[in-house]
């Protein structure tokens, strides 16, 4: 068996222009007669910390092998571990699914909204883990359930998930009834920042986004709620005591 490398995980190819979530690097056991077929797994983060931690947990089970860098795109199994699911997150995800030899886990610290959930399944992650409950044999059942072909996701999370489609629903339904939950929390922060008079760099500063979120963010909200651009959504949130 390898150690761990010391150093920081490679870039991620992906046709994303920003894309900080990195493969891991790994640690491969030497196969034996003795063992069983094992799942590969291909571990990637953001941060150098959550890749050190959820692999420490994974070498150590014989039923694991887990993918050098050259195999990731390989492996059976591509777990995510990151605190949020953000734009670059979401990136990643999408590179992933299109690779039909992978079935993709995350590993999650929380989701802001059901919306960003939904994306996340969207996305084609198959099981969700939250990392505050990530131990060992967590990890260890998510991964074997992700190989037999199998979904996983928290009642709560499932619960969460089939609220934010029905609010969908009903706004198809009647596009333009709002309600509290027409926004995210970080969709009703920006337009309150714009109703303030800031500009994309400003709100970019203040939300610690990068303008193309911002952009992003805000064109969705136009979209969604059928409005013509910045100023009419702003109206339209306070009209309807959404921010």
């Amino acid at each position: 068996m390898t150690c761990p490398q010391a150093s920081s995980p490679a870039p991620v190819p992906s046709a994303s222009p920003v894309s900080p979530v990195s493969p891991a690097h790994t640690v491969r056991w030497t196969a034996t007669a003795e063992r069983p077929s094992r799942v590969t797994v291909a571990v990637y983060a953001p941060d150098p910390v959550l890749y050190v931690g959820v692999v420490q947990q994974l070498r150590q089970r014989p039923e694991i092998e887990l993918a050098a860098d050259p195999d990731a795109d390989a492996a059976q199994v591509s777990l995510v571990t990151v605190d949020t699911v953000d734009d670059e997150t979401t990136a990643l995800l999408n590179r992933l699914r299109r690779n039909s030899r992978t079935r993709t886990g995350l590993v999650v610290g929380t989701f802001e909204s059901g919306d960003a959930l939904q994306r996340a399944i969207d996305a084609g992650v198959a099981a969700v883990l939250r990392r505050a409950e990530a131990d060992q044999d967590r990890l260890l059942r998510l991964v074997l359930a992700i190989a037999n072909g199998e979904g996983v996701l928290p009642g709560d999370l499932l619960a969460k998930l089939l609220s934010h489609v029905g609010s969908l629903q009903r706004s198809t339904l009647d596009p333009r009834a709002a309600s509290l939950s027409t926004l995210t929390s970080r969709e009703a922060e920006m337009l309150r920042l714009v109703s303030e008079g800031l500009d994309t760099a400003e709100i970019a500063r203040k939300t610690a986004y990068s303008e193309r979120t911002v952009k992003n963010v805000l064109h969705e909200i136009i979209t969604r709620l059928q409005l013509r651009n910045r100023a009419h959504a702003v109206g339209y949130a306070l009209r309807n005591g959404l921010i």
